[in-house]
Parts: structure tokens; sequence; C-alpha cells
């Protein structure tokens, strides 16, 4: 509805039930679109949803089945009408220049200095927990936490910038993360994990690569799994097949991305066996969803294991979280050194939506 713009959701058949009372107070006031929400029982048999906007959007609304634990679902997503640039807010940021005098002012263009782009994926979130401890820690807490410290160092770097995928506890596709790298043209994606595993004395942290053809160890095949099903409980067809994806999986150009991403997983793996026992003493391949990115070097970064107690009492630290963080930030700072960021990611050759390499 337009004047001011609102979404109305009606809900027929459905009571007032005190979960949908209470929807009101889950918006905060830094919410970038929506602005506040009201649920009021509209007539008889009838429950209503006001969101109040802060601009204008699209909706797509979808149902999905039982799973697990949760019973019959309805998910509305809401996105704007224009989405937002990150990467040309950052771009806008480091080209703002002192203002000079309005006598001495002479017409110049705008110097902006090339950041390296890290893109930093939670693993998990929302009505996905992932791995469970066996003490009740939940991965996609763990995983936000390091995830935010990370961000924060990176961003503290005079040459770097990061965007987290997710800054919430919300659900996520596995290839809304990909191509969340993707359109601002990451320099590398970075997804944190604190995984469990059959056997409760699994231990050790992990880096790990994609792998085309096969996974480099029966536990990194395992986890590529049981990563990639996370999209089950979010209702995704996996059967759909990544348009980013279709016609570039065969191409020259993964296996160049494959190969600059061992590089940087070499990196960090170096710098985590300062801070954690390794569980494999070199960067591991499987078929990660979320390392399908053609042109951003990826890696995933399982921490620790959740499963072993030991190490789950070690992810609730706040000191290990920190030297987590200020590892994989060690391992970036490695690969950059020898692999700058230029023009264009040093992979991102003739792909549809990949910038133009200079020369």
């Amino acid at each position: 509805m337009k004047d001011p713009e609102r979404l109305v959701l009606d809900l027929e058949g459905v009571e007032l039930a005190p979960a949908l009372a209470e929807l009101d107070g889950k918006v905060t006031a830094g919410d970038p679109y929506i602005e506040k929400l009201r649920v009021a029982r509209n007539r008889p048999g009838v429950v209503r949803v006001v969101l109040d906007l802060k601009s204008e959007i699209k909706t797509e609304v979808f149902t999905l089945k039982p799973v697990a634990s949760y019973g019959h679902r309805l998910v509305l997503d809401l996105y704007p009408l224009v989405a937002p640039d990150p990467l040309a807010a950052l771009i806008e940021a480091g080209g703002r220049q002192p203002s000079a005098q309005p006598e001495a002012a002479t017409p110049s263009a705008p110097k902006v200095a090339r950041l390296a782009t890290i893109v930093i994926d939670p693993g998990h979130g929302g009505e996905d927990p992932g791995a469970l401890g066996r003490l009740g820690s939940r991965e996609k807490d763990i995983t936000l936490i390091i995830a935010r410290r990370l961000k924060a160092l990176v961003d503290a770097e005079p040459d770097m910038r990061a965007l987290l995928t997710r800054d919430g506890d919300y659900f996520l596709r596995l290839d809304a993360r990909v191509e969340k790298a993707r359109r601002v043209r990451a320099d590398l994606f970075v997804s944190i994990h604190a995984d469990a595993f059959l056997k409760p004395h699994a231990r050790g942290s992990s880096v790990f690569a994609l792998s085309e053809r096969r996974a480099s160890s029966e536990a990194a095949k395992w986890l590529a799994k049981r990563e990639n099903e996370a999209d089950l409980v979010g209702g995704v067809n996996l059967d759909v097949k990544d348009p980013h994806l279709k016609h570039t999986l065969i191409d020259l150009q993964q296996t160049a991305t494959i190969d600059y991403s061992l590089r940087l997983g070499h990196a960090v793996l170096g710098e985590l066996g300062q801070v954690n026992t390794l569980h494999k003493a070199r960067v591991e391949q499987a078929s990660f969803a979320v390392l399908k990115a053609p042109d951003v070097p990826s890696i995933l970064v399982e921490t620790a294991f959740i499963s072993n107690p030991e190490e789950e009492s070690r992810l609730n630290d706040l000191d290990y979280q920190d030297r987590i963080a200020r590892a994989v930030l060690a391992g970036i700072k490695r690969y950059l050194a020898r692999h700058p960021p230029r023009p264009a990611s040093p992979v991102a050759l003739n792909l549809p939506g990949a910038p133009a390499p200079s020369r």
C-alpha cells in the first residue's frame, strides 16, 4: 500500500496468539527497511500484520513443509526495490576529500585508493543453528561472534574493508552468500564455521578450499554434505542450477580460482596452527556450495570442533575467539602481501558481471 509505504498481510483462519502479538517488539530502531510492525485482529478469523516501511520494497512469499523441529511455515521475504551497493558506499567513503576554501577550489577527480574487499561469511543462522555442542552451544552463534571480531580487525587495517554476509541471527541461502561476494566483486571470501563430526574426539582447526572432483578425505566429504544440506532447512530446491555457475564450473577459470583459494588457505592454516591443534596439516578440498564463486578466491575455516567438549569450551572463550580472528587476519595479510588486490580480482577474467581487467 502507498502513501505511506506499507505491507499488509492478512492471515485467515489464524488466531491472535502471543507469538504474533509479540512480533512488534522484534523490529529494531536500526532496521534499514521496516519502520515498525503492527499486529491486530482485523475481523473474525483474520489477523492483520502491517509493516510500516522506510522505502519501497518488493516481496516474495512462499511456504515451507515441516522439517526437523519446525512445522508448516509461511515465509515473507522483503527486498529493497533498489538494492544498496556496499562497494559503491566504500568507494564513496574512500573518495571523500577535505573541503578546500572556495576561492582556492580547482576541479579535480577524486582519487580512490584500491581497498581489498574481504567478504566474511558467518556459517548458518536463523532456523539453521548448525552444529550443536554437548554444552548447548550453537554453531550459528559462535560463527557470528568470530566473524564480527574478524570484521572489526579487518576494518582497522588501512588497506582493507570487510563485509558480512549476515550480521544477525537469520537464515541465508548458500547461493545468496556466494552472490553477495560476487556482487561487491570481493577479493576474498572467508566462511567461518565450528562444525561437528561423528566422533566426539575429533579436534583441531581446518581450512577447506573447493574441489570439483572429489573430497580430499572422508571427513571433508561428510562435512561438505552436512553444510550443503543446510539449504534444505530453508526450503531451497537444490536441484536448480546456480545461474552463475552453470557455464563456468567446467571453465578453466574455476581452476585458477581454486589455485588462489589454496594459496589463501595455506596462509591462514599456518597462522591457525599457532593458536590451535590442526585437524589436518594441509588445506583440504571438498565440494562446499558456499565456496563456488567462480571468480573469488574462497576458503571455509573450521575454527574447532564444537562436538569436542574441550574445544566447545574454547569456542565460547572470548580470548580464543579473538586469537582465532587475529590468526585468520594474519593469514589474509600474508596472502595479500604476495597477491595484492588489482583493479580486477586476480582471477576475475572474462566472467559475466566481472569488471574488465586493466593492463
